[in-house]
């Protein structure tokens, strides 16, 4: 099969001819109809993930069709179209049993633990326990688009979050999981502030959602912008970006007992951000970390996608050949443009 392949970190990918996966007994191997272009994927390319083993294929957004089956798997067999949560759980530790799949004890993680989906076929361990079927009317590109940042975005806003009606929401980055976040709150009735550095990002955040925007590049001091709309802070905040500054604004623009979720990765040099711990001890504020979604909780979230309260293809950038990913993912280092890019052509 072709497959983006790079053979050390930092340095460009290439397109090689590689082996076809063969399917786990309790596995599948799925043909990649579309895949995701995330800033993780280039955190691993940069050798911030210390569980990639060199050479490596990257790519953890896919939909497809499964094309095989181990002889374990029950619930799937060739031609089911699917997706599948980037944390893949084990089904069987304390984590999976108590339906914490996201944070299974011996997760595998495609395009990190093992070779992902920048390629035409991809195994999934675990099958039974991890794939979730497609709607017949889901295309490939929107199904690949929810695989990390929109149903990581769920998770942070209705599980970790707990947004209700009427909240005042902060959303600070908006890229692909802050788009998603934005979107998804305002379909929970909150109301979402998005902050950005770019103005053209921040009239597609109002387009699907945002009653409130804050260019935090011309802005001289978010937390205090966020506090006067708000009149007294945001009831919840997401750090969508990964950052020092945007993870230390959205903790110190929160309201008494308000919420901070942090879902923008912190790798690298930005592993350890300073925090306003006097603020979170004196307005006993939660800071929550969000990783993923455990492929049971995707019906709540299709059933909203099916109903229209949720527009995922809305986010769907560029669409691009599997030729073009490796520059694609060496650019993710910068910012990313509206919406999501995804990789539709093998």
């Amino acid at each position: 099969m072709k497959a983006v392949v790079f053979e050390k970190f930092g340095e460009a990918p290439t397109i090689q001819t590689v082996p076809d996966p063969k399917p786990a007994a309790d596995g599948v191997v799925i043909k990649v109809e579309a895949t995701g272009l995330c800033r993780s994927d280039w955190h691993g390319w940069m050798g911030h993930d210390d569980g990639i083993t060199l050479p490596h294929v990257p790519g953890h957004e896919l939909a497809g069709v499964v094309v095989a089956a181990g002889k374990q798997v029950s619930r799937w067999k060739a031609g089911d179209r699917v997706t599948v949560p980037f944390a893949v759980g084990c089904g069987r530790c304390f984590e999976c049993n108590s339906g914490n799949h996201q944070v299974c004890e011996h997760q595998t993680q495609p395009g990190f633990t093992g070779w992902g989906s920048f390629a035409e076929y991809v195994g999934i361990e675990h099958a039974d326990t991890n794939l979730v079927r497609l709607p017949d009317g889901m295309e490939f590109a929107t199904a690949a688009s929810l695989g990390c940042r929109f149903v990581t975005s769920f998770r942070a806003i209705v599980d970790q979050g707990r947004v209700t009606p009427g909240e005042w929401v902060a959303v600070h980055g908006c890229g692909g999981v802050g788009l998603s976040a934005i979107m998804i709150a305002s379909a929970m009735g909150a109301n979402v502030i998005a902050v950005d550095l770019t103005d053209e990002k921040l009239e597609f955040a109002k387009k699907i959602g945002a009653v409130a925007t804050i260019n935090a590049s011309t802005t001289p001091n978010v937390v205090k912008a966020v506090k006067q709309i708000t009149n007294g802070g945001a009831h919840m905040s997401m750090d969508a970006l990964g950052h020092p500054t945007t993870c230390f604004n959205s903790i110190a623009n929160l309201r008494r007992r308000g919420r901070h979720v942090q879902v923008g990765l912190m790798l690298g040099e930005h592993a350890r951000p300073q925090l306003p711990m006097d603020k979170v001890i004196a307005f006993e504020l939660e800071i929550l970390g969000s990783h993923g979604m455990q492929a049971y909780r995707y019906s709540a979230m299709m059933e909203m996608i099916r109903t229209g309260k949720l527009k995922p293809e809305l986010l769907v950038g560029k669409r691009i050949s599997l030729e073009e990913a490796p520059v694609a993912l060496m650019a993710m280092g910068g910012f990313e443009g509206v919406g999501i890019g995804v990789v539709t052509k093998f």
